[in-house]
Formats: structure tokens, C-alpha cells, sequence
């Protein structure tokens, strides 16, 4: 390999992010320039560098026509070499995730952790301006989910577009390298030369490559002689490189030159057979022409496909060619895709080039591509059909259909501000279009958008509202109405039926009424779908909770758990915040937290930040359950119930009866509510969704300390699958027994209650009850691991220590707070005396300062 030359400082800064990466800091390293700077080149000297150490490289290069293939650009790297990052079974297995990009994404970046498994690594991607929609979008979930690899991903590409949006999504994840490219110094573009030719530069060479401008790649070409350096450059091509390779292939056969400039008009990468074709020639009678561009440094042969040497070279071949044989070209390549059976995708590029306002048949195959590749490539699709609608007449009724579509397919693509946006200005009668703004074409947009409008709490019942629909659109729009808050209505479509019995199982969860609900979203999810629909597995989303609070909690941990790879990937932030609350309310914290976390990372890869609060609510509940409060009171945000709970943790007994006001949709809520001795809400529970766990948490209140009816009702509890409601249960009935008497029944339900909060992790709990053991005299061979005390902060403090702790900042003295807590003024003081100790404060003053910090509001307000 020939030496770098004029870029040590950059191949320096690549070779830190290397060692970085070896060890354990993974890193993203952005090479940016314009075309002909020395990219490519700097990039293989990265990669020669990383093999010599010994690291596992991928390397690929994007191509001009990617966009249309599903991660056309990155799957190369991914699969090459003898030992390729996926094998080819899981390779193939992947193809059936082409439609759900998230879990695709989320399975590729499983796969690539785990065949590095702590090699040091290297993925190279070339050209990176042109990689395909999932090639981006799988590169900012793989940065961020494999952010503790030994793993440097290097990407080139000219500056802005992609790389400029993935450096923002990944920068909070993993370091970021930009290495802008300038021109090389005359200097280091003599060396270059003198390389190349093995020979010393004379002056009259050197003078020439003076007119390079410092470009490595012009520089070649001169020596090459595709470049001359006197002429005179008047746009942004160099027109020495034209003059050069119009030289070069002056020299050549007429077939050779023909099969140049049709091969420009292609694009950079291209296949013989289909140039032969548009050539007239047999493939046969190619291979002598082929062979020649070849040796003239115009054209390489990649196997499948040739392609040119440099984008610059086709650009200057292609440049040779008369506008109007271009345009016939254009035309001519796109039929023979077309015929060919290529499809319309892999032709749109050439009727793009060739198409004028109004005609029809060019919209007609933006508009078959466009379809094509939405399954796939929703992004690609949803630019050609707003090439589309460009291509109609702002008068042509057809302008309006294709605008109906393009809201669609925008929609599709998860685009949802520029689908309101071109909605509103087709509507408004501005220049976008000219025609009648007809009833149907008003309420159709409207029913686009609704179901995305509803996705994310935006449905507004004026926009809903449209004068003069048939009546199977007025009926749908009725229904939406009815989703935002409008009345009931009735209806004779069967999917306004469905949109209204989705309608009413809201209504129904908000009121508890969680069986009732549960039915009216399964009965809605069997409606055919059509314009309008909602989607299916938000409904089931709706429906999956109301089964768990119905007592069907396993079943619904189950199917939620599928969804998380089978559902559709846009709505994962719902699903696996869905998953987190069931898996706390079945007692798995461990995956509580991790779909949480999941659901937090999904919504900012999709920009939908809607649910974090109930992410963070899920995480902080198990913050909670593990004793480690300072993270919950992070996480709690401005959580009335959160607050309440480590109001409790933090010794704050009055802090119980503010549980009672948890809202219906809070999670474990019956939990939450036996906690509070809230017997009328849970008779309120019990009455509209007759639960065994409602029922079950009912008697335990009802039951107070006769340990009789205790036992009956834990016996409740138990048949419902929820361990931290059970653990609770058990607690009231081992206290009770034990203050009874009944040292049996006590001690044998708190172990029960110990042992399967200690199995699920629950520390605090199991803590409180461990305590309550040993203070009764139980002795055990071995206590649970419940984790020790902090030594200092505010966790360090015994619960009676806290309580003095918030009655001193309250205003309290020792005298005071003893009556508050019936302890004598002394035992208050030998409290508030460790109290200073382990907050490191001096003074009342500060106490309370300290306090007024950690607690906003104050525990007690």
C-alpha cells in the first residue's frame, strides 16, 4: 500500500479512537470531505493499521442506488469475510424483520455483541451520504445498544445529510470523532505524485500539479492522464477531469466510448447485460470494450455489477454527453427496467430524469415505486411520491388522489408533522391545489391522520367534524369524536363499530370497569380494517392491560412478551412500557427495569418521548422495592404516589394516607391501596371489576387483626399470581398473628413473605420483614441478603432517625418531638445526634436546609 500522504494528524486521531476502542471505550469516528479529497484513502489506512493489531475489521462501501434496498449498504460489511459478523442462516432470518426496523435493528445489534464478545473491532463504512434509510436507522440503535464494545465504527462521507443527523443521535452514547478533510499542501501532493510515478517530481510536473488545488485524487488522475491541468475549471466538476477523460476515451474503440457514456447515464454502478441491451449488442461482443475501459482506469468489475473507478470520473464521462441524449437515455433505461421486471423502484431515478409536469405515466410509475418499497423502505417511498404529486398539475383531479397518498405513505414512514402539514395546505386551497376541496377528499385526509392523532393524545373533535361526507366517512369521524371525548353514538359501518367500541373501552379503564374493557377492545380488534383503522396492537396494548388487572396477569406477561419481537416495531415504546408494568406487577423487577429502560431507549430513537413519566414511574417503583431511594426520588418527577411512597421509606408514617388517592392507571395500584388502608376504594374496585386481587385486598382490610379471616383472605391473594400484593398480604397476617400470639401462623407466614420478596429482589421489603423476625426472636442459620446499611447520606439513617430528621425540619424541638413520637426528650437527642453525624451537618439550620433540598414539597405536605 502506498503511503498516506499530508494526513498524519488525522490518521493520529483515527489511531487514538483505535486504542480507545481496544480498550473498551467504543467510539464513532466521522471522516468528512468532498468528492476526490482523500477519503477512501485515509479509511484504508485506518484499516491496514487495525489488522497489523489484530483487530476483527468489517468494511463496506455505499452505492448511488442503495436507497432502494433494504440495508443494502451496511450488509455488506456485516457479511464479508471468512468469519462475517452474522453468519448466513442468521443473516436470512433477519429478512423476515425487513418491515419492522426497530426489532431488526435491536436483533442486529444482539447478533453483532455477540459475535464480538470482546474483540476488539472495526466496522468501516465508505461513502456513507448514500446509504440506504435502514442502514442510517440501524446504525443509530447499533452505536447506542453496543456503546460498551470494544468496537470503533468509522464512517466517511461528504459533509451534512446522514452522518450530521446519526452524530446527534449517538453523541450522549458513545465519543464522537469529526475529521473534516481540507486540501493537501503542495507539499504533500508532490510526495504523493513522486509515490505513484517512483520517481523525483520534476518542475514541470510540479507546476501541473499546482492546478490540482491540493486534491489527491486530481492529482492521480493527472498522472494518469485523465486530468489536464490547464484547463480552465467553470463549475463545480473540474473541467481538467472532463478534458482528461474525454482524451482518455478518444483513444478508444467506438464501441468502448458508447459503452462509457451509456454507462454514465446508468450511474455509477451498473450491469453489462442491461447496457448491452439499451447498446443493441450481444453481451459477448462487450467484453473486448469492456476490457478496455477497464485498462484505461475508467470502469472496475465488481462481479455482479461493474461501477466507476470514482463518482468524479462518471460525472466527467457523462458530462461528455449531449443533454438531449441524456433525457433519450433516461427514457430508454427506465423501459428496459421496466420490461426487464426490475420494477418500477429501480426505474423511478430514470423517469425522474426525463419527466415533465403532467405526465401521467411518469406519475403513475412514481407512484408503483413508491408502493413497491413501503413495506421496506417507507423513507425512499415517501420521497417518490412527493415526486409524484410534483409531477401533476396544480389543477388535475389526479393531483388530489396522489396527495391523499403522499399523506398516507408519509404517515407510514412515521412522518407524522409533514403528513399534518401537507394535509393543511392541500385543504386550504393555497397553490397546492386548485381543485374543488370536496367532502370526501376533507374527511379522507382527516381519517388518515386520526388513528396517528389518536396514537399520540392529539385528536381534536373540530378537525374531526367535516360538513357533507358520505355517511360511512361521517360515521368514522362520529367514532373518532367519540375517542376524543365526545358522546356515544351508534353506527352501521362495521369499523366505525369497531372505532366506538374502542371508544367505550376507554371509557370503560378509566372507570376500573377493567373486564368490561378488556371484551369491548378484543371485539373491536376483529373489525376488517379500512380507511381509519386504529392500530391493532395499540388496541391490544389496551386490551392486555385490562386482562392483567382482570386477573389474567400471566397470560398477558406472556403475550406481551411475543409482541416485543412480533408486534409492530413503531409502537415498541407502548409495548415495552406495557411489559414493564406487568412485569412488576408479577413481581419480575429485573425485567421490569430492563423493558423501562428498553422503552426509554426506543422512544428516543423514534422521537416519541410521550410515555417516559410512566417509564420512569415502573423504574422507580423497583428503585423503590430495592431500598435505593435516591434513585427513585430522581426518577419520581412530580408523582404525587411516588412521592407518598418515599415519603413512607424515608420514615413519614402520615405520608401512608396519601396513597390513597393513587389514579386507576397507576401500576400494582390494589397494592398501592391495601398499603393505604383504603378499604372504600377498594370496595369501589371490587364493585366495577370484580378481581380476585381487588377482592382478595378488600377482605385484607375488612379483616383488621383477627388472624382468622386474615388467613382467608391471603388465601384470596394467592390465586392471582401477583408475589409483591401476596407479600403484602402475608406481612398484615404474620404482624397480626404474632401481636395474637400466634407465633406459628406469624412467623411461618413473614418467612413466606421474606423468602419470596429476598427471591424477587425486593431488598426494602424484605429488610422491614427481616426485622420484624428478629425482633420476634426467629433465628435462622443464615438470614437473607439483605444489603447493609450506608454508612453515611441520608440511607444511612434508621427509620426512627429519619422520623426525627423531618419532624426537627418541620419547626419541631427535641420536647415536641418526642410527644409526637411518645419517646422521652433524650432519646430524640441521642437520635438527632447520629442524625448530624451522617449528613455531615452542624446545626438545626442546616438539617433543614439539607431536608428542604432532598424533599420538594416536604414529605408532609
Amino acid at each position: 500500500m502506498a503511503p498516506l500522504r499530508g494526513r498524519s494528524q488525522e490518521l493520529g486521531r483515527l489511531l487514538d479512537a483505535l486504542r480507545a476502542a481496544g480498550n473498551g471505550r467504543a467510539s464513532l469516528a466521522v471522516v468528512s470531505g468532498e468528492p476526490g479529497i482523500g477519503k477512501s484513502a485515509l479509511l484504508a489506512a485506518a484499516v491496514e493499521q487495525a489488522e497489523r493489531q489484530g483487530f476483527l475489521v468489517a468494511s463496506a462501501a455505499a452505492h448511488q442506488n442503495d436507497n432502494i434496498s433494504p440495508l443494502a449498504s451496511l450488509a455488506p460489511a456485516l457479511r464479508a469475510g471468512a468469519e462475517p459478523l452474522i453468519g448466513t442462516e442468521q443473516f436470512l432470518d433477519l429478512a423476515a424483520l425487513n418491515t419492522q426496523p426497530l426489532w431488526l435493528a435491536e436483533r442486529l445489534a444482539d447478533l453483532i455483541g455477540r459475535r464480538l464478545d470482546g474483540s476488539r473491532t472495526l466496522i468501516v463504512l465508505d461513502d456513507a451520504q448514500w446509504s440506504d434509510p435502514l442502514t442510517a436507522f440501524v446504525l443509530r440503535v447499533a452505536i447506542a445498544r453496543l456503546s460498551a464494545a470494544r468496537l470503533l465504527w468509522l464512517l466517511a462521507s461528504r459533509p451534512g445529510g446522514m452522518t450530521d443527523q446519526l452524530i446527534e443521535a449517538v453523541s450522549d452514547q458513545v465519543p464522537v470523532h469529526t475529521i473534516p478533510l481540507e486540501p493537501l499542501t503542495a507539499g504533500a501532493i508532490q510526495d504523493l505524485a513522486a509515490d505513484r510515478l517512483n520517481r523525483t517530481v520534476d518542475p514541470a510536473l510540479a507546476v501541473q500539479l499546482a492546478g490540482v488545488q491540493g486534491i489527491p485524487f486530481l492529482a492521480e488522475q493527472l498522472i494518469a492522464g485523465l486530468y489536464l491541468s490547464d484547463a480552465k475549471d467553470s463549475g463545480p466538476l473540474p473541467a481538467g477531469l472532463v478534458e482528461g477523460v474525454r482524451r482518455r476515451t478518444s483513444g478508444l474503440s467506438e464501441s468502448s466510448r458508447d459503452l462509457v457514456r451509456t454507462a454514465a447515464v446508468f450511474g455509477s454502478e451498473f450491469r453489462l447485460e442491461d447496457v448491452a441491451v439499451l447498446m443493441a449488442m450481444p453481451v459477448a461482443r462487450l467484453a473486448a470494450p469492456l476490457e478496455e475501459t477497464i485498462q484505461a482506469g475508467l470502469l472496475t468489475d465488481a462481479g455482479s455489477v461493474l461501477r466507476f473507478r470514482h463518482e468524479l470520473l462518471r460525472a466527467a464521462a457523462l458530462a461528455d454527453v449531449p443533454p438531449s441524449a441524456q433525457r433519450a437515455l433516461h427514457g430508454a433505461i427506465a423501459g428496459q427496467l421496466m420490461s426487464a421486471g426490475r420494477g418500477a423502484a429501480a426505474a423511478a431515478p430514470h423517469v425522474l430524469a426525463v419527466a415533465q409536469s403532467g405526465d401521467t405515466s411518469a406519475v403513475e410509475t412514481l407512484r408503483e415505486a413508491a408502493r413497491d418499497l413501503l413495506a421496506t423502505m417507507a423513507t425512499t417511498a415517501a420521497e417518490l411520491i412527493r415526486e409524484a404529486f410534483d409531477l401533476t398539475r396544480v389543477d388535475d383531479p389526479l393531483r388530489a388522489e396522489v396527495g391523499v397518498e403522499v399523506v398516507s405513505i408519509l404517515l407510514a414512514a412515521r412522518q407524522y408533522d409533514r403528513a399534518k402539514a401537507f394535509a393543511e395546505d392541500l385543504l386550504s386551497g393555497a397553490a397546492l391545489y386548485h381543485g374543488p376541496i370536496t367532502p370526501q377528499l376533507h374527511a379522507t385526509l382527516r381519517l388518515h391522520l386520526a388513528p396517528y392523532q389518536w396514537a399520540g393524545g392529539r385528536l381534536d373533535v373540530q378537525e374531526l367534524t367535516v360538513a357533507g361526507a358520505d355517511a360511512q366517512l361521517a360515521e368514522r369521524l362520529a367514532a373518532y369524536r367519540a375517542l376524543a371525548g365526545d358522546a356515544l353514538g351508534r353506527a352501521a359501518d362495521p369499523l366505525a363499530q369497531a372505532l366506538l367500541q374502542v371508544a367505550a373501552a376507554e371509557q370503560a379503564r378509566g372507570e376500573g370497569r377493567y373486564a368490561d374493557a378488556r371484551d369491548l377492545y378484543a371485539k373491536a380488534r376483529q373489525a376488517e380494517p379500512g380507511l381509519g383503522s386504529l392500530p391493532d396492537t395499540l388496541v391490544e396494548v389496551g386490551e392486555l392491560y385490562c386482562r392483567a388487572e382482570a386477573d389474567e396477569l400471566p397470560a398477558a406477561v406472556d403475550r406481551v412478551r411475543g409482541l416485543m419481537t412480533a408486534g409492530e416495531s413503531w409502537w415498541a415504546p407502548q409495548l415495552a412500557v406495557l411489559r414493564a408494568r406487568l412485569e412488576y406487577a408479577a413481581g419480575n423487577l429485573q425485567e421490569a427495569e430492563s423493558a423501562a429502560n428498553s422503552g426509554l431507549r426506543w422512544m428516543d430513537q423514534l422521537h416519541q418521548r410521550r410515555l417516559a413519566p410512566a417509564a420512569d414511574q415502573v423504574l422507580a417503583l423497583v428503585a423503590l422495592a430495592r431500598g435505593h431511594l435516591t434513585p427513585a426520588r430522581k426518577l419520581a418527577g412530580g408523582d404525587p404516589t411516588i412521592a407518598a411512597l418515599l415519603a413512607i421509606a424515608d420514615g413519614d408514617a402520615k405520608a401512608t394516607s396519601r396513597l390513597a388517592t393513587a389514579p386507576y392507571d397507576f401500576p400494582e395500584r390494589v397494592a398501592i391501596l391495601l398499603q393505604a388502608d383504603a378499604l372504600d376504594d377498594l370496595n369501589e374496585l371490587a364493585r366495577l371489576s370484580p378481581s380476585a386481587a381487588s377482592r382478595g385486598a378488600r377482605a385484607v382490610i375488612a379483616a383488621g387483626n383477627d388472624v382468622a379471616d386474615l388467613v382467608e383472605a391471603v388465601e384470596v391473594v394467592r390465586t392471582v399470581n401477583r408475589p409483591l400484593l401476596l407479600a403484602l398480604a402475608e406481612e398484615r397476617l404474620g404482624r397480626a398473628a404474632l401481636e395474637a400470639g400466634d407465633r406459628q401462623t406469624g412467623v411461618s407466614a413473614l418467612e413466606r413473605a421474606l423468602d419470596s420478596l429476598t427471591a424477587l429482589g425486593a431488598t426494602a421489603p424484605a429488610g422491614r420483614i427481616q426485622a420484624v423476625l428478629q425482633a420476634a426472636g426467629v433465628r435462622r442459620r443464615r438470614w437473607a441478603a439483605v444489603p447493609p446499611r450506608a454508612q453515611e447520606g441520608w440511607e444511612a439513617l434508621t427509620p426512627m432517625e429519619r422520623r426525627v430528621a423531618l419532624l426537627v425540619a418541620e419547626g419541631h424541638t427535641n420536647r415536641s418531638a418526642a410527644d409526637e413520637l411518645v419517646v422521652s426528650a433524650s432519646t430524640v437527642g441521642t437520635h438527632l445526634r447520629a442524625v448530624f453525624g451522617k449528613l455531615g451537618v452542624k446545626s438545626r439550620v442546616q438539617l433543614t436546609r439539607l431536608v428542604l433540598e432532598r424533599f420538594a414539597p416536604p414529605p408532609n405536605a
